[in-house]
Formats: structure tokens, C-alpha cells, sequence
């Protein structure tokens, strides 16, 4: 794998970890199910992840540039398509 890649891999795990440890709980409710802060920004770190290795995101400087961009851009993660809001 790409040095680049691994690395911004490894900046957006770090962050998306930071992000999850301090979101509240209350903002991951839906009628029909319940989904953990975890189990939210581990599916979008996946997400992100797999963009990051089909080159996606060949032109960000660091991890959290990507992750801000996600936060900013879902779309840009074609597979998310769901909506926790």
C-alpha cells in the first residue's frame, strides 16, 4: 500500500477516534433502531478508508482535511447513503 495512504489512513483513525470519544450518545437515535457513537464513526471510518485506498482522497494533506471534508460531504463517500440524522 501506498506510504501516503497508510499514513492518512492512520491520521483519520486517530481522529475519527477523538470524534467518538466525546460525541454524545442522544444524537445516534432512529425510530426503528439504535446505533453507538462507536458503531457510527466506525462504519464511516470504514467508509472513508476504503476511498482513501481507491484514491479518493490522493490530494488532502493530512486525515483530518479528509475527515472535514466528509463531515462537510457525505456524497462524497458514495456507499454512506444512510442517514442517522
Amino acid at each position: 500500500m501506498d506510504k501516503k495512504r497508510q499514513e492518512l489512513i492512520s491520521q483519520v483513525k486517530e481522529a475519527y477516534a477523538n470524534i467518538a470519544s466525546s460525541d454524545s450518545q442522544q444524537h445516534f437515535h432512529k425510530t426503528t433502531m439504535e446505533i453507538t457513537t462507536a458503531g457510527y464513526y466506525e462504519k464511516l471510518q470504514n467508509a472513508v478508508i476504503d476511498e482513501i485506498n481507491n484514491g479518493k482522497f490522493d490530494s488532502c494533506l493530512s486525515g483530518v482535511e479528509i475527515v472535514n471534508r466528509v463531515a462537510a460531504d457525505k456524497s462524497l463517500l458514495p456507499e454512506w447513503g444512510i442517514s442517522y440524522d
